[in-house]
């Protein structure tokens, strides 16, 4: 395990980490997750393995720290990873990120260019997501005030969220759960996608193939992003099917 303060209050964001040749290959997990436990298995996949990789948790999540006084937005998110990189002599990484995660490398990649050669975004948040009470994932999270949330809401979150999600959910800290959610639904101006579009870095966007087509597809792939169903999965692609997550992602990155 490796960490890096990231706040100036001295928060750390922790990592586990495993050697290998350079480029740096950085996980970045979803809502309510953990990379080491989302991860691991592809991570050390024969067709993965062999890079220095860095399985980060964001802040607020798994090991890391998670204060209070962080508002945790995207870009903040993606700025307290910025500066866990650049500790840890990370550049031009090429990052694997899942779900909220994924919005969190898109912002990273747009913000801190010399971090980020490639991605590999996993069924990310591209777009806002209208709250929704109820919901699962964070549109159900972001329904709910922050006091309404932590004086007994998330107790509703974690009977919907099932022993699965919640067995990495409860490591996160209720404010930080809450407010990276919140953050998530309302996205970034100008939005992720439109972000992801801007960039000229080798792009790739893979998707469960039950979902269908992806909205907006076209447009992704007219700048550059290829698009990959993965079959036989859910939104845990990697944890669903880790052998065709592993192809996918291994063409991803050495094309």
């Amino acid at each position: 395990m490796r960490d890096a303060v990231v706040t100036p209050g001295g928060d750390r964001i922790r990592w586990v980490e495993l050697p290998g040749r350079d480029a740096a290959r950085v996980y970045v997990h979803g809502l309510g997750a953990t990379s080491p436990a989302y991860f691991a298995e592809v991570a050390v996949h024969p067709l993965l393995a062999g890079h220095r990789s860095l399985l980060v948790d964001l802040l607020g999540h798994g090991i890391s720290d998670r204060p209070t006084d962080f508002d945790y937005t995207l870009e903040s998110h993606a700025d307290a990873l910025a500066t866990a990189l650049t500790a840890a002599g990370v550049a031009g990484a090429e990052l694997v990120a899942h779900s909220m995660g994924g919005s969190v490398a898109i912002v990273l990649a747009s913000r801190h260019p010399r971090l980020v050669s490639r991605l590999v975004l996993v069924d990310a948040n591209l777009d806002p997501i209208t709250p929704s009470p109820g919901a699962p994932g964070s549109s159900g999270i972001a329904a709910y005030s922050e006091p309404e949330f932590l004086n007994g809401g998330w107790t509703h979150v974690r009977d919907a969220a099932g022993a699965h999600w919640w067995s990495t959910m409860r490591l996160a800290g209720r404010a930080a759960l809450h407010r990276s959610a919140v953050h998530l639904t309302r996205g970034t101006t100008p939005t992720m996608r439109e972000l992801l579009l801007r960039l000229s870095i080798p792009r790739t966007f893979l998707l469960p193939e039950s979902d269908g087509p992806l909205d907006g597809a076209e447009a992704l792939t007219a700048s550059g992003v290829s698009v990959i169903p993965v079959p036989d999965c859910g939104h845990n692609i990697m944890l669903d099917n880790p052998e065709a997550f592993a192809r996918a992602t291994a063409a991803a990155l050495a094309a």
